[in-house]
């Protein structure tokens, strides 16, 4: 191989030999290491056949004992060392071929269809090297593209795991969502994995291939789920499984035909003090996918639609508590705005698992085609020099913890965010209760979305887990009916949110029942005074009842964390400097805006008056 000689003199081992990248047809380095019993022993054997990436057994094609010895010891020896199951792929090499007349393939065919690890045999002479850079090329090909993942040699079909890759990505490919890849479809899915147009006439010819060889292959014009499967298990059969691999591996599948989510979306590492937020381009994409699945144009997904949407991941990624999670039809359906919303819940609180979802839903394929492609996912993180300049955060999603009592009523509470009331819940599974519900606020003129957290406690002494405690925003709940339903609020506040910067808003629910003395040193507005904090707001959950301005406070408070002059919502004839939440200067400063703005409207109406006396 190496001198394109037959050397007279030959050793009993070949020493190793490392072949350049360049100078193979794959670009792979190849080291070929030889083994041989007079010089080695069966450790080194062993360890040597533990390191391969492929196995050459070599027989003599002219000595019957030979090629009985690769079923008698050496294919029995690799599965004793490397498992009965064992995926290093086995090359059958019948040597000296030029000192017979006849071929031994006829005796090697059924030892291939015995043993599933063999991808091929080649037969070849070291001494007119026939066949020598094809054996090594077809060594590499078994590591690079081996056929026992895509292909069942038994049920001369493909393989389980390959079909259900291929059927995915066929789906994901399905731009329309109808079932049959068209010809404007399998040009982009051409470009995509062979970086190349179909030539002209190529694609009648596979179209014409398919139609003959599975009829149903071919739905009109395009070719369908069983057509593109079929073409596959034509590329296998003919021994082009690097077109197969090619495909599969630009959908981000390993060798073991696994999802790679990492390869399709990298992973975000967050950091200290930020969120993970959805970018323009990855709600782009999420609209995109919404499209494509309402069949009906309702602007709804129905529960079929939703179960379509996700058939290209490995398990249904959200659960029937979807449902009570969002805002929903008349039909108790995920509008376009709810399954938004659900896409930024689910990147707040579980970004990872959100990230491979992308992944699974095609985002490196359906998103911009483009040399630096953008995230669907990105860092959100509140600048000081920005917060002091503008008062304002620049989050898109805000998150809100509700904490207080067991019987307090949160989790109704929050459901009348969505538009529900105390009835509604009644009818919800307990199985089926969320602890967090999203929707969208608009507050001054911006439209965001606030994620409430319902988190149920019994003492003070409760734990809070880091997402909880960061929260950009804090609803204490508490039952106004029940004398002792405050008290718990008091103490979470002391113990973890007192002398912080989170704003903290508490609410008094239940208003409905008539209000009583709470069994604490303080009333709750007296509370509030003493450590700053907004008054009490009082909130019922009963029908007819509409709790929007106390989350429109909220959402605000959040946006606004280190400004409490945009929180003037709260306070009707209530000076701000009063409740320490604006210093002396701020408010000289509204005052001052307020009397020029005054001015200025006073000098507007007197020009008119004048213009028109005159």
């Amino acid at each position: 191989l190496v001198s394109e000689e037959f050397p007279i003199d030959v050793p009993a081992r070949a020493e190793e030999i490392t072949i350049p990248a360049e100078l193979t047809p794959e670009k792979v380095v190849t080291c070929i290491v030889d083994f041989s019993s007079v010089e080695q022993n069966e450790k080194q054997l062993t360890a040597e056949i533990e390191r391969a990436d492929v196995i050459c057994i070599v027989y003599a094609v002219d000595e019957e004992d030979t090629l009985a010895s690769v079923t008698d010891h050496w294919l029995p020896l690799i599965r004793s060392i490397l498992g009965e199951d064992h995926r290093t792929p086995v090359i059958l090499v019948g040597n000296k071929v030029d000192m017979i007349d006849y071929s031994t393939m006829e005796s090697v065919m059924p030892i291939m269809n015995e043993y599933d690890e063999i991808e091929t045999c080649v037969e070849c002479s070291a001494r007119n090297l026939k066949n020598i850079s094809e054996m090594f090329y077809f060594a590499q090909k078994a590591v690079l593209h081996p056929s026992l993942p895509l292909w069942n040699y038994q049920d001369k079909d493909l393989t389980e795991p390959c079909k259900k890759a291929l059927t995915m990505i066929f789906k994901i490919c399905d731009i329309d969502n109808d079932g049959v890849m068209s010809d404007e479809e399998l040009g982009r899915f051409q470009r995509k994995c062979f970086n190349m147009d179909l030539e002209l006439g190529t694609l009648d010819s596979l179209k014409t291939v398919v139609m003959k060889n599975c009829p149903e292959g071919i739905l009109g014009s395009g070719l369908t789920l069983k057509g593109f499967l079929t073409l596959n298990s034509l590329f296998i059969q003919r021994g082009r499984h690097e077109t197969t691999w090619t495909i599969l591996r630009k959908f981000g599948y390993n060798d073991n035909i696994e999802l790679e989510p990492d390869a399709l979306v990298p992973p975000i590492s967050s950091q200290s003090g930020s969120v993970i937020e959805l970018t323009h381009a990855g709600t782009d994409f999420l609209l995109q996918v919404f499209m494509k699945h309402d069949k009906d144009g309702d602007g709804a997904l129905s529960p079929q639609e939703l179960v379509s949407l996700f058939s290209t991941c490995p398990s249904m990624p959200w659960g029937p508590e979807i449902y009570h999670q969002v805002v929903t039809n008349s039909y108790g359906w995920i509008g376009r705005p709810g399954y938004i919303a659900l896409w930024h819940l689910k990147a707040l609180l579980n970004p990872e698992k959100c990230r491979q979802t992308l992944a699974y839903l095609g985002y490196d394929y359906l998103s911009p085609a483009v040399a630096s492609k953008p995230s669907p996912l990105a860092l959100t993180k509140d600048k000081p020099g920005d917060m002091a300049k503008q008062h304002q955060s620049s989050k898109s999603v805000y998150s809100c913890l509700v904490i207080g009592p067991r019987d307090a009523g949160k989790t109704t509470f929050c459901q009348t965010f969505l538009g529900r009331d105390r009835d509604s819940l009644e009818s919800i599974p307990e199985s089926d209760i969320p602890n967090a519900v999203i929707n969208s606020v608009t507050v001054y003129g911006q439209l965001k979305h606030l994620v409430l957290i319902d988190k149920d406690l019994t003492s003070h002494q409760d734990e809070l887990n880091s997402l909880e405690t960061n929260c950009d925003v804090v609803c204490l709940v508490y039952d106004v009916s029940n004398p002792r339903s405050f008290e718990l609020c008091a103490r979470l506040y002391l113990r973890y949110f007192s002398g912080t910067e989170q704003p903290v808003l508490l609410v008094g629910n239940k208003s409905e029942f008539g209000h009583v003395k709470q069994d604490y040193i303080m009333q709750p507005e007296v509370f509030c005074s003493k450590h700053k904090l907004p008054p009490p707001q009082f909130v019922s959950c009963i029908r007819g009842q509409s709790n929007k301005e106390i989350f429109i406070k909220l959402v605000t408070m959040a946006a606004f964390p280190k400004f409490p002059a945009a929180w003037m919502i709260f306070y009707r004839g209530r000076h701000l400097t009063q409740l320490g939440l604006l210093t002396n200067d701020e408010a000289g400063l509204i005052r001052l805006g307020v009397g020029v703005a005054a001015l200025a409207l006073g000098g507007a109406f007197a020009f008119k008056y004048f213009q028109g006396n005159r």
